[in-house]
């Protein structure tokens, strides 16, 4: 993994829990203590209530496909050789959202609305990343 050259994201104290989770392949989700609401990305406030007040919980990692685009251009060296990619906003089906990248999968056979499961990339020694994979579905009997 030492040859790993995408940039990545920098934790933050609001952020540690969620990257640590990561690195255990668990999606974790910030909740309001006050009124339980699911918050994502982690914050210092709740959007809701104001409450600086969180504890975590884990998520089920399954979702959907809310929005994508196709990047056909790398705007950093390090994705040259992933053109062409899909950045997706997924809704999870805790019903937050959040930005990620579909694999295993062909750009012209992306859905709006397609379930997808997190699946986690080891992203350097250090740190790992949730992306996200269309569900396996069954063949019609």
């Amino acid at each position: 993994m030492a040859d790993y050259n995408k940039p990545l994201p920098v934790p933050t104290e609001e952020s540690e829990v969620f990257w640590e989770g990561c690195k255990r392949h668990e999606l974790l989700i910030q909740r309001c203590k006050q009124c339980h609401t699911l918050i994502h990305y982690p914050r210092t406030s709740c959007p809701e209530d104001n409450s600086n007040e969180f504890d975590w919980m884990k998520a089920s990692g399954k979702g959907n496909v809310y929005s994508y685009i196709v990047s056909h251009q790398a705007f950093h060296p390090g994705f040259a050789e992933d053109v062409p990619y899909i950045a997706a906003i997924i809704e999870l089906s805790e019903g937050v959202r959040m930005i990620s990248n579909v694999i295993g999968i062909e750009p012209d056979e992306i859905q709006m609305g397609m379930p997808v499961e997190v699946v986690f990339e080891q992203a350097g020694p250090e740190f790992v990343l949730p992306k996200f994979r269309p569900v396996a579905t069954r063949p019609e009997r």
